[in-house]
């Protein structure tokens, strides 16, 4: 009750221009707070909400000339209708995805392919002279990792989420986008409990499945 309070001044001081943020960052901002909130919670809306925030961002990051960031947000769009499918039937026999660990070889092959597609991306965003394309290109590719495991709701996907969002940080208060920047504050937050409550969730799952191969009602 008391974020949805806080969340409508947010909005309703960037439309009467009562705080000096635009409208659309503050948009950006209550939406990927909640976006991320009901990821910690396992809850599928993220994904709705999360379309709505990378609309959002796409102009707010247009306009920052991170052109890096605002691309990614077209990507986000696609991985979330992906992640809004998997999450409602990409487990077994269709049903709802559950908390997993991921495969040690997937994160070796997301870990190169990091490191490669950063390096490449950073030399085209100097070339259409991208703000901090180093950094800018890091956190693209970070991020789109991150939700590559998020899809496919492997724990791992937080650790990713955490280091792109420390760089996030630098990256928003260096271009003066400050309430960007305390979000991804608030993100770090919501992270460090999304650890804690995914891992909960993944012993529970374990658990379970060993009871169940113990009665022999799966393989």
């Amino acid at each position: 009750m008391l974020g949805g309070i806080a969340s409508l001044a947010l909005v309703v001081g960037s439309w009467q221009r009562l705080i000096p943020y635009s409208l659309t960052e503050t948009l950006g901002f209550v939406t990927g707070a909640v976006c991320v909130y009901l990821v910690v919670k396992e809850s599928v809306w993220n994904f709705s909400v999360g379309l709505a925030n990378n609309f959002f961002f796409i102009i707010l990051f247009a306009n920052a000339r991170l052109f890096g960031d605002a691309a990614l947000q077209v990507v986000y769009i696609a991985l979330g209708i992906q992640g809004w499918y998997l999450w409602l039937y990409g487990g077994r026999n269709r049903t709802s995805l559950k908390v997993a660990r991921a495969p040690a070889r997937l994160l070796i092959i997301l870990s190169v392919l990091t490191l490669v597609v950063t390096i490449g991306l950073a030399l085209v965003l100097r070339r259409v002279r991208g703000s901090l394309p180093i950094l800018d290109s890091l956190t693209t590719v970070l991020s789109l990792a991150a939700q590559y495991l998020l899809n496919k709701k492997y724990v791992e996907n937080w650790y990713a989420w955490i280091t792109a969002d420390l760089i996030y940080v630098y990256i928003y208060v260096s271009k003066g986008l400050h309430l960007t920047a305390i979000l991804y504050l608030v993100f770090l937050g919501l992270c460090l409990a999304g650890v804690r409550s995914w891992w909960v969730a993944l012993r529970k799952e374990q658990t379970g499945a060993t009871h169940l191969r113990l009665k022999g009602a799966i393989p």
